[in-house]
């Protein structure tokens, strides 16, 4: 074997977690290889061409949770990365009216004052409270979370450090914390809002990509999840990336590059080879192998775990804690070519909100509705969409005069019910098919005559999203963000540093601490650990500062 198959660390999927973590172990000076089975980078951050003229950014579709420390360590601005914030959005109902959400305060204290007078001052509270929470869980994404039950040094401090937060919050503020956690954000927001309208808005964070309703345990979480991003210094802000979600990959891939990186691309991860309990190297597909002592993996734990490494190289208890592992398919994606800027009659012409996140919700039940479709194995009636249109900020998107739409969609089961029986292969092009209309009908009732601008659409179901991306039932979390599934239970109890029961073979991906979404932390929280392992972290020690 000649010396280019050797290596010092193998990532195992060219997502934007695998492409971090490559980043900072090629700047510490390792010799680094990504290997990705599509002929492109990114994994679900990417931009598309599917239909000529127009950029899709066909999964992830907006910039927020990408954390500022990595983009500031990564120089990622100088290769490329730029986000341009949005500054508002609304949610659309069947009957004309409208609730605007404005990034100014006083904008948008009037608006929910013209629903509802009395729910300024429970907004108020509320966006008090979420913020507080934010403060505090924000400073522990970039952090590895500690072991409890078995802790070394490094585990005893960080428990240390999350006692004084806690001891700094106070009994009543912990409590509140609990709460918030745990609870649903449907009986969350009921404690600050009456408007139903203003509360089917706000609710929208705490289902997205979730296989949860907005009055299931948990769901609150998911929403402070969505809400504690930034861009450019504004905690809560969303924006786009200008080329579409494909440029955070982009820029991640040139500075791997940049850093003396390699790149094989058309051919995935067969098997992770494992010898005497320490990974060796990875086999690929189209039958090549390469050798490291250090494979770190982008999949998610049960890819990962169920369908690279041999069984007999793990535990049973691991193996057994892996399978039961929630990671649920519950959202589908279309992307949409269109000939001109739909209208929509409820809304000021050419209102700033249309730039934003743009929904069609009545009420809480109405989602919760939509939630029970998809539990019996039904895509929801009438689902829950989030619809942006970036061709508004971002003009290349499309060709001039016309418009890109991206619309993400709640609720869509990876295994739809046919005849009493479940099956992921019940996704025909007949059931495509009406899945689509029925977003497509949901839209044209708040913006009629949508139907008639669609030049083309992609239509991208739980089963699409798993065979393209690799994102196992199609979860865009690569497992659910629930309170058993967070810190050190993600993914599995006593593994949540990024390590597993092989030496040498590390998870990066959002299965790992802090979770998913287009963030990065695991990523780089992983290669923190890595380099740690490797007795490379003296030579990062300013791209590590949030350690």
């Amino acid at each position: 074997m000649s010396r280019s198959d050797h290596f010092d660390a193998i990532v195992a999927g060219g997502g934007h977690n695998g492409l971090t973590a490559a980043c900072y172990m090629a700047r510490a000076g390792m010799r680094v290889l990504v290997v990705e089975k599509n002929d492109w980078l990114g994994g679900a951050a990417v931009s598309r061409e599917l239909h000529a003229g127009w950029t899709y950014s066909n999964c992830s579709y907006v910039c927020s949770l990408l954390r500022p420390e990595v983009v500031r360590d990564l120089d990622l601005p100088q290769h490329g990365l730029q986000v341009i914030p949005y500054t508002g959005g609304a949610t659309f109902t069947r009957d004309g009216d409208y609730f605007a959400y404005h990034s100014d305060h006083r904008a948008l204290e009037r608006e929910i004052a013209r629903l509802s007078p009395r729910d300024v001052e429970g907004y108020e509270r509320f966006s008090i409270a979420v913020m507080r929470q934010c403060r505090f869980i924000r400073p522990l994404l970039l952090r590895t979370p500690p072991d409890p039950v078995a802790p070394r040094p490094r585990d005893v401090a960080e428990l240390v450090y999350l006692l004084r937060r806690f001891h700094d919050l106070g009994p009543r503020e912990t409590g509140e914390a609990m709460r918030f956690w745990t609870a649903s954000v449907g009986d969350y927001l009921d404690g600050f809002i009456e408007n139903p309208l203003i509360k089917a808005h706000l609710a929208g964070s705490g289902i997205i990509g979730t296989g949860l309703g907005v009055y299931s345990p948990g769901t609150a979480y998911v929403l402070l999840h969505h809400y504690m991003g930034d861009v450019d210094g504004a905690v809560g802000a969303w924006g786009f990336a200008r080329g579409g979600m494909g440029a955070v990959s982009g820029a991640l891939a040139r500075a791997f590059r940049a850093a003396g990186g390699e790149v094989v691309t058309c051919s995935g991860v067969e098997r992770i080879l494992v010898e005497n309990g320490r990974v060796t190297g990875v086999a690929l597909a189209n039958g090549d192998t390469y050798r490291a002592p250090v494979v770190a993996s982008g999949m998610d734990v049960k890819r990962t775990f169920l369908g690279h490494v041999e069984a007999q190289h793990l535990p049973d208890d691991f193996l057994k804690a892996v399978r039961r592992f929630k990671i649920r398919g519950s959202s589908g994606k279309i992307n949409i070519a269109l000939d001109a800027m739909p209208r929509f009659p409820a809304a000021p012409e050419d209102a700033s909100f249309l730039s934003g996140d743009l929904h069609v919700s009545e009420s809480l039940a109405e989602l919760e509705r939509a939630y029970d479709d998809w539990s019996v194995g039904r895509w929801s009636a009438e689902p829950y969409v989030d619809m942006l249109i970036p061709s508004r900020i971002d003009p290349t998107m499309a060709p001039p005069g016309k418009h890109m739409m991206t619309v993400f969609v709640q609720y869509a089961p990876y295994d739809p019910e046919r005849d009493g029986r479940r099956d992921p292969a019940h996704w025909d092009e007949a059931a495509r098919t009406a899945f689509a209309d029925a977003v497509l009908d949901r839209i044209e009732r708040v913006s009629p005559g949508f139907r008639d601008l669609v030049l083309h659409a992609e239509v991208r179901t739980p089963v699409d999203l798993e065979r393209e991306v690799g994102l196992t039932e199609g979860n865009i979390f690569q497992g659910e963000l629930t309170f058993d599934q967070l810190l050190f239970n993600r993914p599995v109890p006593g593994y949540a540093d990024y390590r597993t029961p092989v030496k040498g073979l590390y998870l990066v991906g959002s299965s790992a601490h802090p979770g998913g979404g287009v963030m990065a932390a695991p990523g780089a929280n992983a290669a923190r650990e890595i380099l740690r392992d490797a007795r490379r972290l003296d030579r990062t020690e300013r791209a590590f500062r949030a350690a």
